[in-house]
């Protein structure tokens, strides 16, 4: 666990920057088009994650399900791939 002398006053913004390991732009990441996903080689030998429709929703914060890193993904809304198939629609549908 890292710990940082953070003054009390940008504790909130200190706490949230403290989990992020790295800064990526998309395009360096490999899309899944079958599982709808983004991923990103992580130091622990798995991968960071983040689905397409958490990315479109505004999420920029893909996940390593091995470890506690996290790294957040720098892109553009209108950048990404555009929805091809029912799924995602549907999805939506139901929201």
């Amino acid at each position: 666990m890292k710990l940082t002398g953070a003054s009390s006053s940008s504790s909130a913004a200190a706490a949230e920057e403290l989990d992020i390991y790295d800064e990526i732009e998309i395009e360096d990441m490999t899309y899944d088009s079958t599982l709808q996903i983004y991923h990103y080689p992580c130091p622990c030998g798995d991968r960071f994650e983040v689905a397409i429709a958490d990315l479109r929703q505004g999420e920029d914060i893909a996940v390593c399900p091995s470890c506690s890193l996290m790294i957040r993904v720098i892109f553009e809304v209108e950048d990404l791939p555009a929805e091809e198939d029912g799924e995602s629609k549907q999805e939506k549908e139901k929201v």
